[in-house]
Parts: structure tokens; sequence; C-alpha cells
């Protein structure tokens, strides 16, 4: 199901008013029956799980990891801790629902939030698993966040190119999960909030698609979060549509020089 409309919100904080504008979509693929991602975009939380697992297990593990997410942006409660607390709560859902069968099941989750210190805005992202967090910074695409998979820690000892991973017969087998076992935290990584910037939070359903180039090349082509969501997803699933496809875009803009071509309104606090 897509939801690609253009949400946006000021920062507060910042020395330069500065809006963020978000779109994100899902869509189960060409190949799987049911879609077991899941994101949830809302002010300040952007985050995206790839569930896997037997029979309904890989849905049961995203859906209950973004729910206790969620509830963190409507009790106004985001931050490192927070955020540990509901996936250790996550856990107990995953582990105690009736259709948590498969040893296997658990969940990816990667995002970013914003994180206040003394009043003034940092992002940070978050990362478990192989979803991935990409940030467009001066016409330049950077990887945030480190894979947590077989085949990520081949590269690292350099026993593999970063080439030979993708069609490496452990590609798809990762490190950590949320799931029904002993919680690992989060990776995080802070970065300053700068006008201009563009994230992409993902699912594998996407990368195993689009190159680091073909991210931005969209991204370039489109400048409003919910058409580049759109195109990407398109061409994700016009190049096979293997897996089931999540993204969510986020970018920041200078609100004191608005983009002509929007029409889009502040939400307000």
């Amino acid at each position: 199901m897509a939801e690609t409309t253009t949400r946006t919100h000021d920062v507060p904080g910042t020395q330069h008013p500065l809006m963020l504008s978000w779109a994100g979509a899902t869509d189960v693929g060409r190949r799987r029956e049911t879609n077991q991602d899941a994101f949830f975009a809302e002010y300040p939380l952007f985050i995206v799980a790839d569930g896997m697992g037997g029979h309904a297990g890989g849905e049961i593990a995203s859906q209950s990891t973004i729910r206790r997410l969620e509830s963190l942006v409507s009790s106004d409660d985001v931050g490192r801790d927070a955020i540990e607390r509901a996936l250790e709560l996550a856990v107990g859902d995953i582990a105690d629902h009736p259709e948590t069968t498969d040893e296997g099941t658990g969940t990816t989750l990667t995002g970013v939030f914003l994180e206040y210190d003394e009043g003034v805005p940092h992002w940070v992202s978050l990362n478990i698993g192989d979803s991935r967090v990409y940030l467009l910074r001066d016409d330049r695409l950077i990887q945030v966040t480190t894979d947590h998979s077989v085949v990520q820690e081949l590269i690292a000892a350099g026993k593999i190119s970063p080439e030979e991973a993708e069609g490496h017969p452990y590609s798809n087998v990762i490190t950590r999960a949320v799931g029904a076992s002993e919680l690992t935290p989060p990776d995080y990584v802070a970065l300053e909030v700068r006008a201009g910037d563009r994230f992409v939070i993902c699912s594998d359903g996407l990368t195993k698609e689009l190159t680091d180039y073909g991210i931005q090349h969209f991204l370039r082509e489109h400048a409003d979060p919910a058409a580049a969501v759109d195109a990407m997803l398109a061409a994700a699933l016009e190049n096979g549509g293997r897996d089931n496809v999540t993204l969510v875009i986020v970018q920041v803009a200078d609100e004191s020089a608005p983009d002509p071509s929007s029409t889009s309104e502040p939400l307000g606090e």
C-alpha cells in the first residue's frame, strides 16, 4: 500500500528556519505473496522494518516493532533509551504472538530521528539488520548505516569485494534482528541537521533492484519526496521486484527560501 503524499513539519531550534518534508511507500513486489515490510514516518521519527520468518512471522515482527515505536511519537518520548525500551517490548510482543512459531521470526529496523541537545536538533540514524539509511549531501550519496550481515563481515575482513557480495549465497543472511530472542541495541550514528540534506530509508527490496547510482539519479530527478518515492518504487518493480519494497524519503529545506513548485503547508507543532 502506497502512502506517497508529502508531509511537512517545521524544525525548531535551528539557526535558520528549516522545514522537513517526507513521503513513504511499501509494495509487496512482483514475486512475494505477502508484504512483510512496514514503515512509520511522522515527525520526529522515520523508520523501516523488513520482517522475516515462516507463515505470518515476518509481518508480525515488523508490525509489532513499528507499533511500539509509533507509540513513542504519540507520547512525545523519542530518544535512544525510549527506543530501546520499546524494542524490548516488541521482542515480547513477537514472542507472545500466537502465530509466532518459526524460530527465525524477526525483523530488521532502520531509520532516523531528531534528537535535541539543549534545544539544538541533530539527526540520529539507527540500524539493526541490513535495511539501510542513505544520505544525499552536497550532491554526494553516502550509506550512513552499516549492514549487520554475513557478507558485510566478509567485506570488512577483506575476503570478498562489494561486487562479489551481491551474488554471494549468504547475501540474505543477517547477523542481527529484532525478534523472539535477546535484543542487541541498534547502532547509532549522529549527524548534524543541514539544509538540502535528503535521506533515503529503505528495505533491501529497494537496494536489490537499484544501485546507489540509481538512487542518486532519482533524487536528482525529483525534488518532491513523493515523486522520488514513486519513481524509485516503480523502477524497483520494473527491475524485477524480487522482494517487498519499502522506502521513506526525508528532506530538509531552508524555509526562508521555499521551492516555488511546492504547495505544501507546514503542519505546525
